[in-house]
């Protein structure tokens, strides 16, 4: 049974509902908000549909002044990936998209320069060959969508699409957007706030409205590693040229600009719950509280495997099926190697964990960035603790 938490009266404790089963996870949250390793984050497990677990606490604003409330919603960067692959899906289950059909079909401005061969799924399990933009680019680059998504048709891929994998960090919100408004006519931002956001009154949307921002908690750059990473690798390694096509901050998702724009690839705001609450259609079966959104069909292909690799940008092994990471080599320590597993996360720390066979969410979200580019030191910790009490 799920409990209070609200009888510490520091700005930074833990608030909202917790399950004792669960305490040493939510236990090293309050530990890590105390300590000041988090700043302010929320995190949410689902079990069987029911929110048993649904905390926040600790700061919303750099300066440790305004605490971080149940309605307050943060950029989760690649973490808004798993909600584009959502949409992506549902256009699949209802008969208007063939994941196996070139991108061209929908839009055929993208067979350019050799790619009228490259299939929406290669796109979402990140095979498609265009990981980026030609340099130059510059993130305001990034704002004016039309133009972005324009340059992407008309370059070519830097490999051979199909046959390797390598992380479509920043433009595959780009790519998948635009398919979704060729065949829809509406934009991803309008998409997920009107076909899954509404219907299941989840508080997330791609972008930021400026009605909003006063509960938008900003976001601190990560910890600078000191990597350089041109000087290692060289500048036609695919890892230098998608991360610095362009190169972003950390603090670049504070920026008007940022909010105002539609990156499906990495600009989207939410917390926790909200994160929990949209993607656990793909834990529960399609189907959550009454709104259907996917079948168990679609979700089972969507789970397939399609790639399992070293990614060429991430540089570590990652098993994929379309655009979710699958359990297998890249699963962090602590959790199951296999079982119907579906992941991603965000640069510095945001997390989004299904667990089909366990019929189990997990969601974390923060405003204080660690190094990792998918989930962060912290993260992996919650998941692994959380895994140790379910196992």
């Amino acid at each position: 049974m799920s409990t209070p938490v609200d009888d510490d009266d520091r700005a930074q404790a833990l608030k909202g509902v917790t399950d004792d089963r669960f305490a040493p996870v939510t236990d090293m949250l309050a530990a890590n908000l105390d300590s000041g390793a988090e700043r302010g984050a929320s995190l949410v497990i689902n079990i069987d549909g029911e929110n048993v677990v649904d905390v926040w606490g600790g700061f919303a604003d750099t300066e440790c002044t305004r605490p971080w409330e149940s309605d307050t919603i943060v950029n989760v960067w690649s973490t808004t990936k798993t909600v584009t692959y959502l949409s992506m899906l549902m256009l699949a289950d209802r008969g208007e998209l063939d994941v196996d059909a070139p991108v061209a079909t929908y839009w055929p401005e993208f067979a350019q320069n050799g790619k009228d061969s490259i299939t929406v799924a290669q796109v979402m399990a990140h095979t498609s060959g265009v990981s980026g933009w030609d340099r130059p680019v510059s993130v305001e680059d990034l704002f004016d969508v039309d133009t972005a998504t324009a340059r992407l048709a008309a370059q070519a891929p830097w490999w051979e699409p199909g046959t390797a994998s390598g992380y479509h960090a920043l433009n595959q919100g780009h790519l998948l957007g635009e398919v979704l408004r060729r065949i829809t006519g509406i934009t991803l931002r309008d998409f997920v706030a009107q076909e899954i956001a509404a219907p299941l009154g989840a508080d997330f949307q791609i972008g930021a409205k400026e009605s909003d921002w006063d509960r938008v908690s900003p976001l601190s750059n990560p910890p600078d590693l000191g990597v350089d990473l041109v000087a290692m690798l060289g500048p036609d390694h695919l890892a230098v040229k998608t991360f610095g096509g362009p190169a972003v901050a950390g603090i670049d998702a504070n920026r008007p600009e940022w909010r105002n724009t539609i990156i499906g690839a990495a600009n989207g705001h939410g917390n926790a719950r909200s994160v929990a609450r949209i993607l656990s259609a793909i834990t529960l079966g399609g189907t959550v509280d009454g709104v259907r959104l996917l079948s168990e069909k679609t979700i089972e292909q969507a789970l397939a495997v399609r790639v399992d690799d070293v990614d060429q940008v991430l540089m570590v092994p990652v098993r994929r099926g379309l655009g979710f990471a699958l359990a297998g080599a890249a699963t962090a320590p602590g959790v199951p190697a296999d079982g119907r597993i579906a992941f991603w996360g965000g640069w510095g720390g945001s997390l989004i964990f299904m667990d089909l066979d366990r019929r189990m969410t997990f969601s974390y979200v923060m405003n204080k960035m660690g190094s990792g580019i998918l989930g962060n030191e912290r993260s992996l910790a919650y998941l692994a603790t959380l895994y140790s009490t379910v196992s």
